[in-house]
């Protein structure tokens, strides 16, 4: 086996990612709690506590991040916290907030917070949500509220998290609040995220100019099943337009373009500052036209994949290497604002892990113009409808006592963010089997 180390650029971003609602438990005034007493949660699981965040548990996370060498630490505001109501502002929600910002900045480490992370407030769900006609204005007065609040310590700001996702999964599969599947429903809340981003951005700007502001989109590859086949191209590109390309391509050309429509939003043109990309997997797409529910398609793994143990992920690197290259037609930086897999075993994540930094350093090798890394997540947090099925942490989390377990992958990550490299050391050490694959002799 050769000796080698793959370095990165001097002051490259490495962190993890968290969202409020996944970490601070107790959070019993947004629409997902209401989700979860509907009963929507598999397993009948219930986020509770939480990892009790809102607890303080945020110091010793956060200690054991700066320990661990990270850099950075991507988080999210509580809409339903920030703004309980409609007509009033909770300034000592805000308060804390700014405390845990404080803690960031004094461990050393940057923040990213993102506004906006799946989660919204009761009274806006009884409103309509992402559908109601004046969400806008009241998504632009809360962004205002949080950045005038928090900005001294932040200027690194992703409006929204994940719109395809957001749209997707709770207005056409209806797996996510408010589980409707209604295509026209899906484009009119799109076209409100859409605008919700713009009116942030500007907002953001007129606030603090020099702020750096963008949105994390999750990125999914989407490969014909059969190449040869013309009617599994289609659908494979006709989706991947429709989730992956809608929301950047609407904030850099100021376009919607949806299934036979298209739709001009000029005060969204050039509103990115910066592209996070969310990779997870890729898999292949087959057309189906007996399967209108699915989209029309049949869309499982490549046969022979490593499989997370839910069946969730699929560990497809060249995959991930392929997101950065399409995020460059954006011409914007890159920061990849999530990348994880479910494992509690930590048996698949440190391969997981190692061949997906691999490819990040393949991107930036090629000066592609990428500044950061989020790793999802720091510790195992309520995973939305798979509740507690599903674990992301490089930390293990007990729900019953909140007690923590360092898994081996932390280990790893930490010798990565220390070194700003990843080595044939490291490697040998973690993962053998991938040695001879990334360092041949």
């Amino acid at each position: 086996m050769a000796q080698a180390t793959f370095h990165f650029p001097k002051g490259f971003l490495w962190g993890t990612a968290t969202a409020s609602h996944q970490v601070e438990g107790n959070n019993t005034n947004n629409n997902w709690h209401y989700w979860e007493q509907e009963g929507h949660i598999i397993e009948g699981h219930s986020c509770g506590l939480a990892c009790d965040w809102w607890g303080g548990r945020w110091r010793e996370d956060f200690d054991r991040a700066a320990e661990a060498g990270h850099n950075t630490h991507r988080l999210s505001i509580e809409w339903s916290r920030v703004q309980p109501a409609a007509d009033r502002w909770n300034e000592d929600a805000l308060e804390y907030y700014r405390q845990m910002l404080r803690g960031l900045k004094e461990r050393g480490m940057t923040p990213m917070v993102t506004l906006h992370h799946f989660s919204d407030p009761l009274w806006l769900m009884h409103f309509g949500g992402w559908e109601y006609e004046k969400v806008v204005t009241y998504f632009e007065a809360y962004v205002r509220k949080v950045v005038d609040a928090l900005g001294d310590y932040v200027n690194l700001w992703c409006t929204i998290n994940e719109p395809n996702v957001y749209a997707t999964i709770g207005y056409i599969f209806g797996e996510f609040p408010p589980g409707k599947q209604d295509m026209g429903a899906a484009f009119k809340v799109m076209e409100n995220l859409v605008r919700g981003h713009a009116a942030a951005y500007h907002a953001i700007h007129e606030l603090q100019p020099e702020a750096r502001v963008g949105m994390a989109v999750n990125y999914r590859g989407m490969l014909p099943a059969r190449q040869w086949m013309p009617a599994d191209r289609w659908i494979a590109g006709l989706l991947s337009r429709l989730y992956n390309d809608f929301f950047p391509r609407a904030a850099s050309e100021g376009v919607l373009q949806f299934i036979g429509r298209r739709q001009r939003v000029p005060e969204a043109k050039g509103t990115q500052d910066f592209l996070g990309i969310n990779y997870y997997t890729r898999e292949l797409v087959a057309f189906n036209l007996f399967a209108a529910s699915e989209l029309f398609s049949k869309r499982y793994y490549e046969p022979g994949s490593e499989i997370s143990p839910t069946g969730f992920i699929a560990n497809q690197p060249e995959g991930f290497y392929q997101a950065l290259k399409w995020g460059l037609q954006y011409h914007v930086p890159i920061f990849v604002t999530e990348n994880g897999v479910e494992d509690p075993e930590d048996a698949m994540r440190r391969r997981y892990l190692i061949q997906h930094i691999h490819q990040l350093w393949r991107g930036v090798n090629f000066n592609w113009p990428i500044e950061g890394y989020y790793h999802w997540s720091l510790v195992d947090n309520f995973e939305w409808e798979r509740g507690w099925t599903q674990r992301f942490g490089l930390w293990e989390l007990d729900t019953e006592t909140q007690a923590r377990r360092k898994r081996p992958s932390a280990d790893l990550y930490a010798a990565i963010c220390k070194q700003n490299a990843l080595s044939s050391e490291m490697v040998a050490q973690f993962a053998p089997k991938l040695s001879e694959i990334l360092f041949p002799g």
